[in-house]
């Protein structure tokens, strides 16, 4: 099969779900610990100062020693709150990379194609694909309706590793259109006869995004929400 050339506007009908509001989260700092954690570090050094034996006095080192500890401890937490300060920045930054795809398709790890109905009364089938860690001598591919039955087999030869899609025209075993709704995909690569990894990748289109605490996620309509690292082709 070679890849789709379907117009935008077409995936989208057979895709379109309204739009998820984004949200957003924020997060709080351990700055005022640390500056709580000098104050009693100095309060505790002061009293001690006060009350030592005036015959034993505080050794220079041993003082030494315990503000050398408070200032690790304190660069720590500042260390900490950088990195925290850096981590939201990056997450700012996925989100913003996240909602460019509003809109776009996408094809991510899952095991369904979708037909509709054309303009000019044909049908149109979203793009499918597979991930292959290692290239593969022959890729089957089998399209199922919902009551099991099979609609479509074919196999691809010499596929490589990687993402790779492929078109469907939505058409049955008979040559005729099939009926608009939802078929389930199954793939099958293999290497010298041997079976060999494969997953699924299915056509979704981009409806919205939510920002959490574990990063963005791509609300996808009528597939499952999805992170941003889950999409592995744009089209």
């Amino acid at each position: 099969m070679a890849s789709p050339v379907i117009g935008s506007n077409t995936l989208a009908s057979i895709n379109s779900t309204p739009n998820a509001n984004a949200s957003n989260e924020t997060r709080t700092t351990g700055a005022e610990s640390s500056e709580d954690l000098n104050n009693r570090f100095m309060t505790l050094l002061i009293t001690q100062l006060q009350n030592q034996d005036p015959t034993k006095p505080m050794d220079n080192s041993d003082m030494t020693a315990q503000l050398a500890q408070i200032n690790t401890v304190s660069g720590i937490q500042e260390l900490n709150d950088s990195l925290g300060d850096i981590n939201e920045q990056i997450d700012a930054g996925k989100t913003l990379q996240a909602s460019s795809l509003i809109g776009q398709g996408v094809m991510v790890p899952g095991s369904t194609v979708r037909v509709g109905e054309t303009e000019d009364g044909g049908v149109v089938a979203t793009p499918l694909g597979a991930e292959l860690a290692t290239g593969a001598d022959e890729l089957e591919i089998t399209i199922t309706n919902g009551s099991g039955e099979v609609v479509h087999r074919s196999v691809e030869e010499n596929v490589p590793s990687g993402v790779q899609s492929f078109d469907w025209p939505g058409t049955g075993l008979d040559g005729n259109a099939v009926a608009e709704g939802a078929y389930n995909v199954e793939m099958t690569a293999r290497v010298g006869g041997e079976e060999v990894s494969v997953t699924p990748l299915n056509y979704a289109l981009v409806q919205g995004v939510t920002s959490g605490d574990n990063g963005p996620t791509l609300d996808l309509g009528t597939s499952d929400s999805v992170a941003l690292e889950d999409v592995r082709q744009i089209l």
